[in-house]
């Protein structure tokens, strides 16, 4: 947070623009701005977050900018630390709500959890978890872009070809992935 007000002082991001949150897969998506030319984009990713605590830090990671539209990437982290599809589906509604409260006409997109070879075993969680907050994300007006699906392989795993040695964080292949499934999304 520090380092985003330090940012902001430095040169503040123009209002009306998109803020990307979420967790460590936005914020090292290095090539957010070329991936999406002529939109002002703001990288607002946090390393290890969950969706409650976008919903937490909205107030300094989103309101200030006053963005047209918000994408989040959460839920990933909050399955692997032990929360269930129902509470990633209960987190999701109350960030909606929260955004809204302050930002009620931003358009807002929830980008589903990915699959990552190295938390495989959430596979399971993940496939309900984004289809409880696809059917909320349906009826709260909120776009829904499942990037879960074309991020795996043909035999229905993980691609490990999208993903750096870690086997969680994407590589430049992933990202490509990201840009063209989310590029229709963003207004």
């Amino acid at each position: 947070m520090q380092r985003f007000a330090a940012e902001d002082a430095q040169s503040p991001p123009p209002s009306g623009g998109v803020v990307f949150t979420g967790s460590s897969s936005i914020r090292l998506w290095d090539t957010l701005a070329q991936d999406f030319p002529g939109v002002p984009v703001i990288n607002r990713g946090f390393g290890g977050s969950e969706l409650r605590d976008s919903t937490w830090y909205a107030d300094r990671t989103i309101v200030p900018y006053a963005p047209r539209q918000i994408l989040i990437y959460a839920g990933d982290n909050d399955l692997h630390s032990g929360r269930t599809p129902q509470q990633v589906r209960a987190d999701f509604i109350a960030f909606v709500d929260r955004v809204r409260r302050d930002l009620p006409k931003a358009k807002i997109a929830y980008i589903s959890t990915k699959p990552s070879p190295s938390r495989a075993q959430l596979l399971p969680a993940q496939r309900e978890a984004n289809a409880l907050v696809q059917a909320e994300a349906t009826r709260l007006g909120v776009d829904y872009i499942d990037i879960f699906t074309p991020m795996l392989d043909a035999g229905g795993q993980p691609n490990e070809a999208l993903f750096i040695e870690d086997r969680l964080h994407m590589n430049a292949a992933g990202y490509d992935i990201w840009q063209r499934v989310i590029a229709p999304y963003v207004k």
